[in-house]
């Protein structure tokens, strides 16, 4: 897949992010707000965009995502769900200094709370 043109899209996105967070941690504060003025609106429209492809319908199913041959998954899909989970994870769990002085949530933990109370909303 590396070869394939999604390869190269996925590679230069992954690149894009990870340099996007790097000069967040790493940058000045003066560095940052120039960051978060010119890029983060760039990257809320992006995931804006993926999120309006995935919009439930008038039936509450998402029109992009399939479970099955002719069937389409109940709403949330998994592009609302991890969308969800990423962005607001942090949320729910108080965050831990590490040794470089950087504030850092365990997600997986948070992660499987947050899906466990989706769950529960749903069932009932």
């Amino acid at each position: 897949m590396s070869g394939s043109i999604f390869g190269h899209m996925a590679a230069s996105l992954r690149d894009y992010l990870e340099e996007l967070s790097d000069h967040a941690r790493t940058g000045s504060d003066l560095d940052a707000a120039r960051l978060a003025r010119t890029e983060l609106p760039r990257v809320v429209a992006a995931l804006r965009a993926v999120l309006d492809e995935h919009r439930p319908g008038r039936d509450g199913r998402c029109p992009t995502c399939r479970t099955r041959l002719f069937t389409r998954a109940p709403s949330p899909c998994r592009a609302y769900l991890t969308a969800h989970l990423s962005v607001l994870v942090t949320e729910d769990c108080a965050p831990e200094d590490t040794a470089e002085g950087h504030r850092v949530v365990d997600r997986r933990r948070v992660s499987g709370r947050l899906v466990d109370r989706h769950r529960a909303r749903l069932a009932g």
